[in-house]
C-alpha cells in the first residue's frame, strides 16, 4: 500500500485516503438497512472510540510534528502549534455560531446557527456532521503535504495511519445522522444518502489542506495545529458529552481510552 502511495502525486493521495474515511462513513450510515434502532450502549461506546482516537490524532499526528517541524523556524518551537491549535478551535466555534445545524440526539429547539428554523432536520443534521468533519479531511490533507514538502517528522506511513484511524471514528458519525433520520419517518434509502452525505466534505477540505501546505510550507506548523485545534473543539464539543448523555458515561469513557490506545499504536508503528 505504502509503494502504491509514493508513485502519486499528494492531491491524489489525500483524495484516495479521504474517499476511504467518506467510504466508512457511508459503511455507518448503510446500518440504517439492517434495523431501525442501534442499542444505546453500543452508540455511546462507538462515539467515546471516535473521540478518543481524534484526541490521540490531534497531538500524535498534528501538534507533535507541528512543535517539531517549527524548532528551526524564527519563531519560539511553541508557538506556531499554540496559536494555530487556539485559531483552530475559534475557527469551529465561530461555523458553530454561523451555520445552521442540529446535533443528532437533539430536538429542533436546540438547533443552533443562524435562522436554523428555516432548514428541514434532515439538512441540520447533515451540516452538523459536515462541520465536524471539515477538519477530519484537513488533517488528513496537512499531513500528506507535509509528506511531499520534505518535512523530515512526516512520512506516508504516518499520513495513512491517519487516514486509517479518522476512518475508523467516521463509523459512528454516519450512524449518527441516519438513524435519526430512519426514526422521524425517513425511508431507508434516504437516511442513507443523508448519513454518508455529511462525508462528502473531506475529499475537498483535504485538498485544502495540501494546497495550503505545498504552496506556502512555512505555515505547515501553523496548519497542522489549526487541524489539531479543530478536532479538539469537536470532540468536547459534541463527541464526548453525545457519547455520555444516555447515562452510559463509564462505557464512554472506557471505550474513548481504547481509541486513544488504537490511535496512538497506529501513529507510533507506522509513523
Amino acid at each position: 500500500m505504502i509503494d502504491y502511495f509514493i508513485g502519486l502525486s499528494p492531491i491524489q493521495q489525500a483524495l484516495i485516503a479521504t474517499l476511504f474515511t467518506w467510504g466508512m462513513t457511508a459503511i455507518g450510515a448503510a446500518l440504517v438497512f439492517t434495523t431501525k434502532k442501534v442499542n444505546q450502549k453500543l452508540m455511546d461506546g462507538m462515539l467515546g472510540f471516535a473521540g478518543g482516537v481524534m484526541i490521540a490524532a490531534s497531538f500524535w499526528s498534528l501538534l507533535s510534528p507541528a512543535i517539531d517541524m517549527a524548532e528551526d523556524g524564527p519563531f519560539p518551537s511553541w508557538f506556531p502549534a499554540a496559536i494555530g491549535f487556539l485559531l483552530g478551535g475559534l475557527f469551529l466555534w465561530l461555523a458553530d455560531k454561523v451555520i445552521p445545524h442540529l446535533h443528532p440526539g437533539s430536538s429542533m429547539k436546540d438547533a443552533e446557527g443562524i435562522n436554523p428554523a428555516s432548514k428541514r432536520r434532515s439538512t441540520l443534521l447533515v451540516f452538523a456532521i459536515t462541520l465536524h468533519n471539515i477538519p477530519e479531511g484537513l488533517a488528513i490533507g496537512v499531513a500528506f503535504g507535509a509528506v511531499a514538502a520534505g518535512m523530515p517528522t512526516a512520512t506516508i506511513a504516518a499520513a495513512i495511519a491517519l487516514a486509517v484511524g479518522i476512518g475508523i471514528q467516521n463509523l459512528p458519525e454516519g450512524t449518527a445522522v441516519s438513524m435519526p433520520l430512519r426514526r422521524d419517518g425517513m425511508s431507508r434509502r434516504k437516511s442513507f444518502f443523508y448519513g454518508q452525505l455529511s462525508g462528502a466534505v473531506e475529499p475537498f477540505s483535504a485538498v485544502i489542506g495540501v494546497l495550503a501546505v505545498t504552496t506556502m510550507q512555512p505555515l505547515l506548523p501553523f496548519a497542522l495545529s489549526f487541524a489539531a485545534g479543530a478536532m479538539i473543539f469537536v470532540v468536547v464539543e459534541e463527541v464526548i458529552p453525545g457519547s455520555q448523555e444516555n447515562g452510559n458515561k463509564d462505557l464512554a469513557s472506557l471505550c474513548l481510552m481504547i481509541g486513544f490506545a488504537v490511535m496512538m499504536i497506529l501513529d507510533v508503528a507506522f509513523g
